[in-house]
């Protein structure tokens, strides 16, 4: 049978380009974490999930083109990432993800820098990877807005989700490391920070109370800040050590603004106090790099289900490498949270469901539901096995990739 299900997987996508109606079957169907079935169905209406379940209860059009793989995943999810504005070249001309003139530059759009042909993107699609949300990296106290893209799509508008769905914010080293005399420490860093709220918080009292012709000057950096004081959109603050990640959930506390912590390497020796200020992780990646910096000193492969198990939001990014091949993938990096205490279903949400409720798409993406995006992640075998290829890629009911990866 699973000979028989993966050569007509590859006859299938042998096929011409599909439209936005297709059904795709599974011999295990993951419609989300700690729910599958055995020969289950997807079926893909206008890029919408118009039915999902076991084959022997679920209506499939006769004139709906069928496909058939061993096993079917939601659209995977990077929570955070840089792909699109940092290049796989590795070269000045490519590379967007940083501006390094100025510490806090909230004014600085990812929209106005992705690159959706750039071939990282297509490197995360072909492994799976449905949705990214990405932008300016970590390395200023506020480094830019990060936006939410499909993998897919001729231009910017058509790969677009949301076009600002957070503030990047860094605190601790990555802060500081730099070619500029300011920030140099941790406490000026975080005071740059303070008081660029507080100017934020001021020029929002003045545009509401001022009269129409009377508007003080527009400041876009202000006006970034004012989305995140008023909860338009929350700020990511990567910060590693914990002396930082306190430092983040103080602020918050003090400002009133959604917190999402990135990196978070010691979160792990902070759980209690991440619990209580109801703050969601994007954690590092698993594989991350320790070396080269005293922040990661506490980096462990076991944080991802540490956090898990205690009732923390978590969710994986491939977050971003400064040497080739410039992005990991989230498939990998969840796989290897699996030797390290994570149960199946966990590995599976950290790029799935999680992900989807701490960027607020899970109405869209995330799991397998009637309504949601036709987004899915085709295998051959378990999708965390070393040895299990992607199949294919399918965004909103069409197949972005086809190729065994």
């Amino acid at each position: 049978m699973k000979n028989l299900i993966a050569t007509l997987a590859l006859l299938a996508f042998s096929l011409p380009a599909a439209a936005q109606d297709i059904a795709v079957r599974a011999g295990t169907l993951h419609i989300a974490p700690g729910e599958s079935v055995t020969d289950g169905v997807v079926v893909i209406v206008d890029g919408k999930i118009s039915a999902v379940g076991p084959v022997a209860e679920t209506d499939i059009p006769e004139d709906l083109m069928t496909i058939e793989v061993p096993v079917v995943t939601p659209g995977l999810i990077d929570a955070r990432s840089t792909v699109g504005l940092s290049g796989y070249l590795n070269q000045p001309h490519d590379q967007d993800q940083l501006e390094r003139s100025d510490a806090i530059q909230p004014e600085l759009r990812a929209i106005d820098a992705y690159n959706p042909h750039e071939k990282l993107v297509e490197w995360l699609r072909e492994h799976g990877i449905t949705t990214v949300q990405t932008g300016h990296g970590p390395g200023e106290v506020v480094a830019g807005q990060l936006l939410i893209a499909r993998t897919t799509g001729d231009t910017v508008d058509e790969a677009m989700i949301e076009p600002v769905s957070a503030l990047a914010a860094t605190l601790g080293e990555g802060a500081t490391r730099h070619d500029r005399k300011s920030p140099g420490n941790r406490s000026k860093a975080v005071a740059l920070l303070r008081a660029k709220l507080y100017q934020a918080m001021e020029y929002r009292d003045k545009r509401e109370s001022a009269e129409e012709d009377k508007q003080p000057p527009r400041d876009l950096g202000l006006d970034a800040l004012v989305d995140v004081l008023e909860g338009e959109i929350p700020l990511i603050i990567e910060a590693h050590r914990h002396s930082d990640i306190m430092t983040a959930i103080r602020l918050a506390d003090e400002f009133g603004f959604r917190l999402i912590l990135a990196g978070a390497s010691d979160a792990h020796l902070l759980v209690d106090e991440i619990l209580e200020a109801d703050v969601p992780v994007i954690i590092h990646p698993t594989m991350y790099r320790s070396r080269g910096s005293s922040d990661y000193q506490h980096i462990s492969f076991t944080t991802a289900a540490k956090l898990m198990d205690a009732g923390i939001e978590v969710a994986m990014q491939s977050g971003f490498e400064g040497y080739v091949p410039k992005t990991r993938v989230v498939l990998f990096e969840a796989a290897m949270t699996l030797p390290y205490g994570a149960s199946f279903d966990q590995a599976l949400e950290l790029v799935t469901t999680a992900p989807a409720r701490i960027l607020g798409i899970d109405e869209r993406v995330g799991s397998l539901e009637v309504g949601k995006d036709g987004n899915l992640a085709l295998f051959d075998g378990d999708p965390f096995e070393y040895t299990t290829h992607v199949l294919g890629t399918v965004i909103e009911g069409r197949r972005v990739s086809e190729r065994r990866r």
